[in-house]
């Protein structure tokens, strides 16, 4: 028989002084993990992680190794570090391999990914190792976000490399003229998150935006429709080419000829594809590719119409002396094979079928086109260029954003876009790869891995934006917990005001039947690009009615905050504003406890198409207040009516019908931001 040991007071207390540290410890640890789950959340994943027990204490570490010509990137580490106070010295001479970092070169291997790196992360040292610079400064990004608490290094192992080595991302100043240190923040961000490319376009018909020397009228306040004077001299310019090359980012100017060219016209007085214009292109190409140390010079060539076939020959003539190499887009104007092709629509798909034409994909990746929460989602779950990783031909991708419309303040074209979300769902689909074929712009059912995948991303996402971006507009909140019945189709013979039994306020929907389960904060029945865009109905038809209905459980009478609408201007495109009292011109719907949402009082009821020199005001949720909606104790219900007519443009080809809406509760997050509020919609059985 084994009898119990008498435990004296004394032990009694250190025993629970010892649990109460274990607590405290938990607690802390719960407290700096609590959205990512027992690991630090990385973006992008790695291609392979192997997680270890224990953690790099950088209180301890002694200082950096460097093995290899790694100043640059050394440099870049410490001041990362240096923010958070943790002052890492590079060490000289060292006797034992603990408590230090390692970054090493290592030789090259044929047919190495040459932005690979290996992360080697346990309690005694960090050990990072890459066949380049580059691979060792993208591991670099890796080893700060395994710093979650800026204090620790988790434990493991990483083999990664990237799936695309053409990782873009393009900014319009030619309509809209952004500061050198906006643009810094775009790419200190892109650094940050392995991006490659940064897309300069720099010219356009609203303004010329870069110094020529030859010809200073170019940029002369006269010559320009907006931002007037307001340009990037030869210095300036330089710097940002700099200033990216340090954080391995190339700028890739956009001089966009013969098209997009208004601004040459009125400055010169010619057109371009004349005789005299084509000497004075010349001339400019000529100057900028001997003023700047660049690989590669986009020179636009679309949306034109070619009156001069010798015109761009000459122009890439003029930039192959140079050794530089040229991107145009495509569909385009005549090029050779050598010119790397831009894809922004489907024709440009043709001319890959000449031999080795190396190509980059933008379709479907404008996201001032997307609607904030369905941006990241798209993005996600794309399979950039139709194939898994790149190859000889498919050098990667490149996601644009194409603000025509005048903008109030610059900030407004990173808060009226979702730029940064965009940005990390790029980031992690054009690094790790893979993907699914097509283009949707939905989540997917539950049950669908995709939906598995994005669900899990989107808890990365978060943690992300909470961390690193609580003073940036990030334009996103969790929806994969948003449940809605669909119910349809009802035929409305284009009566849009017709009304069907799910209106009927003695019908039970949380009993009913729907037609169709969605889930999202934002869902689109039909996208304006169906059927190549897909969306929640597989047929969607002309004339007919759907609703949506949800419901949420309140354990108050209370009020909450939601985003709310009927509709997603376009910023790149001429969306008119809907009609003073509607929602949009399809006479949508909305009621919550059979009590009718009424929309805003528009600033601009009823704005016809084709005002993009007008910048928005209020016209989509995410940049004006939320709606204030009283809820009751118990069940609260949501009911949407979303009829459709036809499926032409209402107005003009600017103004295609949009099959859509976004319902979200919020509340105020940290820093400058909202997120979604813990509220779950669960429609019912």
């Amino acid at each position: 028989m084994i009898w119990p040991r008498i435990i004296s007071t004394g032990e009694i207390k250190r025993l629970l002084f010892a649990a109460a540290l274990v607590l405290v410890h938990l607690f802390a640890y719960a407290h700096t993990n609590q959205n990512e789950g027992a690991y630090p959340a990385l973006i992008p994943m790695p291609q392979s992680v192997k997680w270890k027990q224990g953690f790099f204490d950088l209180s301890r570490c002694k200082g950096i190794v460097i093995k290899g010509d790694l100043t640059k990137e050394t440099a870049y580490l410490q001041n990362e570090w240096k923010q958070s106070k943790i002052v890492l010295p590079v060490l000289q001479k060292y006797a034992a391999a603990s408590d230090i970092i390692i970054l090493e070169l290592i030789p090259a291997v044929t047919g190495a990914n040459e932005e690979a790196y290996h992360l080697t992360v346990n309690k005694n040292s960090i050990r990072l190792r890459a066949h380049t610079a580059h691979g060792i400064f993208n591991g670099i990004q890796t080893m700060l976000q395994l710093a979650a608490n800026k204090k620790s290094v988790q434990g493991c192992e990483i083999h990664d490399h990237p799936a695309y080595r053409w990782r873009g991302y393009m900014v319009d100043v030619g309509r809209n003229f952004q500061s050198v240190q906006q643009l810094k923040q775009q790419v200190d961000v892109m650094a940050r998150y392995k991006l490659t490319i940064f897309h300069f376009h720099v010219t356009e018909d609203i303004a010329w935006r870069l110094q020529i020397k030859q010809y200073p009228q170019l940029t002369a306040p006269e010559a320009m429709e907006r931002n007037k004077g307001k340009f990037y001299s030869i210095a300036e310019m330089k710097e940002l080419i700099a200033y990216c090359r340090d954080r391995h980012i190339t700028l890739v100017p956009e001089i966009d000829v013969p098209g997009h060219s208004k601004a040459f016209t009125r400055a010169m007085g010619m057109d371009m594809q004349s005789e005299k214009g084509t000497a004075i292109v010349k001339n400019i190409f000529e100057e900028i590719c001997t003023t700047y140390d660049i690989p590669y010079l986009h020179i636009g060539a679309d949306e034109v119409r070619i009156t001069n076939p010798l015109f761009i020959p000459a122009i890439t003539d003029i930039i192959k002396k140079h050794n530089k190499q040229v991107v145009a887009w495509a569909p385009g104007g005549n090029y050779d094979e050598t010119i790397i092709r831009q894809l922004w629509k489907e024709e440009g798909d043709k001319e890959l079928t000449q031999h080795n034409i190396r190509y980059i994909d933008s379709k479907f990746l404008y996201i001032s086109d997307f609607d904030p929460l369905n941006s990241v989602v798209t993005i996600f779950n794309r399979q950039l260029g139709g194939k898994p990783k790149g190859d000889s031909g498919l050098l990667g991708a490149e996601f644009c954003l194409w603000n025509d419309r005048a903008v109030s303040d610059e900030t407004d074209l990173i808060s009226k876009n979702p730029a940064y979300p965009a940005m990390l769902a790029f980031s992690e689909r054009s690094w790790r790869g893979n993907g699914y074929p097509g283009v949707q712009f939905f989540i997917g059912n539950d049950d669908e891995q995709r939906a598995k995948d994005f669900k899990a991303f989107e808890t990365r996402l978060l943690v992300h934006k909470e961390k690193y971006f609580p003073q940036l507009p990030f334009v996103y909140v969790k929806q994969s917990n948003f449940k809605w019945k669909l119910f349809g189709s009802f035929e409305n013979n284009g009566d849009l005001d017709a009304s069907f039994w799910p209106e009927n306020k003695k019908v039970n929907l949380a009993d009913s039947n729907a037609n169709v389960l969605a889930t999202g904060g934002t869902i689109w029945l039909r996208h304006t690009h169906w059927p190549t865009v897909s969306a929640w109905l597989s047929s969607p038809k002309e004339n007919t009615t759907w609703y949506a209905y949800t419901r949420f459980w309140s354990n108050s009478d209370s009020s909450i905050q939601m985003w709310i609408d009927l509709k997603d201007l376009s910023r790149s495109g001429a969306d008119a504003t809907p009609p003073a009292g509607e929602w949009d011109y399809m006479h949508s719907k909305v009621w919550i406890n059979n009590n009718p949402v009424l929309p805003p009082v528009w600033k601009y009821p009823g704005r016809a198409s084709g005002k993009l020199s007008e910048p928005m005001a209020d016209e989509t949720f995410y940049y004006r207040p939320p709606f204030t909606v009283t809820t009751k104790k118990g069940w609260n219900e949501i009911l949407l009516k979303l009829p459709m007519s036809t499926f032409d443009p209402l107005l003009d080809w600017q103004v295609p019908p949009k099959w859509m809406f976004t319902i979200v509760p919020v509340r105020k997050g940290s820093g400058i931001n909202l997120e979604a509020d813990d509220i779950v919609f669960e429609p019912g059985k």
